[in-house]
């Protein structure tokens, strides 16, 4: 899977995107989760801020 995204991202197109993964803590349980994503370029700082 992760060699299709890539070869996704390398394109024309998918040049204005950025896969992003983010360590979380679960308020549930206490255990870190992962949350990824891709997103484009400009909302690449909103996705760390936890706004998005």
């Amino acid at each position: 899977m992760a060699k299709k995204v890539v070869a996704t991202l390398k394109t024309g197109t998918g040049k204005q995107f950025t896969k992003c993964i983010k360590m979380v803590k679960s308020e549930k349980t206490g255990a870190y989760v992962f949350k990824e994503g891709i997103i484009p370029n400009d909302q690449v700082k909103d996705f760390f801020d936890g706004k998005k």
